[in-house]
């Protein structure tokens, strides 16, 4: 992906910072250094998703990309699940990014052997000796939805068809980032509703988002937006007692310096300047090195 500013190419730049060699499997308690200050920031177990129990009818959900205030009605609280799912801790968590680095990797044994599986962005699940087939919570970027599915608003068993690969997985949705994504996150309750799917809805809550952005641009990491992967994982590190990252690489050699897709399913890009995928992968590498998370980078 091209050279960095020192005259290294990336995969120089990653391997200066010892990813071929960080141990993992390092004490508890670096853990709890990274988990302490997220749990103070942002409490994921809480806060994550928008509940009845932290925005009851009346509350006003602040949205987090834009001026714009939700009250909730009757209807509207209705929708949300009575509590968060995760107050209890979870023993181990896979978080499964989308990176090209998980092709022909065959971790898919390793990453269903988590007791919760994090997705990224409805991502194709028909590459299951990489990728497993376990899915606990899948995140669903509104686009995907908006560019693939008409928004919902005609046909929808192509989107229902591809639902069923995730099974009974909650759907995680940015309903109250931007105003154009709560139509469309809407309608994807009531089309799983409508289908009888076993999948349920839940939001993103903005206030989570909104104190989590924070935490990260105090650390001194610089994004226009946080991407979902660091949503997810900073997520997991709180929710989890253990949490291995896989899929996350952002760039188009691997260790090796061989060519890889920007995806395991395809070669698509990123749009420019949204999300700083390196910067943030290279806070994965030092949360590695601290015993935070593991991170996966070579084949299972």
């Amino acid at each position: 992906m091209g050279v960095s500013n020192g005259g290294d190419t990336e995969l120089e730049k990653g391997q200066k910072l010892g990813l071929g060699s960080v141990m993992v499997g390092t004490l508890s308690w670096r853990r709890d250094r990274l988990r302490s200050p997220l749990n103070k920031c942002c409490n994921a177990s809480y806060s994550m998703i928008v509940t009845q129990e932290n925005s009851p009818v009346g509350h006003a959900i602040r949205y987090d990309a834009q001026k714009k205030v939700q009250n909730v009605t009757q209807s509207l609280f209705g929708m949300f699940p009575k509590s968060s799912p995760f107050q209890k801790p979870i023993r181990s968590c896979s978080v499964v990014g989308n990176g090209g680095i998980l092709k022909n990797s065959s971790c898919g044994a390793e990453i269903d052997l988590a007791d919760f599986v994090f997705r990224l962005n409805l991502p194709p699940m028909n590459f299951t000796d990489d990728v497993g087939t376990k899915t606990d919570l899948v995140s669903a970027n509104p686009s995907i939805l908006i560019k693939r599915f008409g928004s919902l608003r005609e046909k929808r068993k192509p989107f229902i068809n591809m639902m069923r690969a995730y099974d009974s997985a909650l759907v995680l949705l940015p309903a109250f980032s931007y105003s154009m994504n709560t139509d469309v996150s809407l309608r994807t309750l009531y089309t799983l509703e409508d289908f009888d799917m076993s999948s349920r809805v839940v939001f993103f809550n903005p206030h989570y988002i909104a104190n989590l952005t924070l935490h990260w641009k105090n650390m001194k990491l610089k994004f226009r937006r946080m991407s979902s992967g660091l949503m997810l994982a900073s997520a997991a590190i709180e929710i989890c007692e253990k949490v291995t990252l896989y899929g996350f690489w952002p760039f188009s050699q691997d260790l090796t310096g061989t060519f890889i897709p920007h995806h395991y399913y395809d070669n698509v890009l990123p749009k420019k300047g949204v999300h700083s995928m390196p910067d943030e992968f290279y806070r994965y590498v030092q949360m590695h090195s601290k015993g935070s998370l593991q991170l996966k980078l070579g084949p299972c």
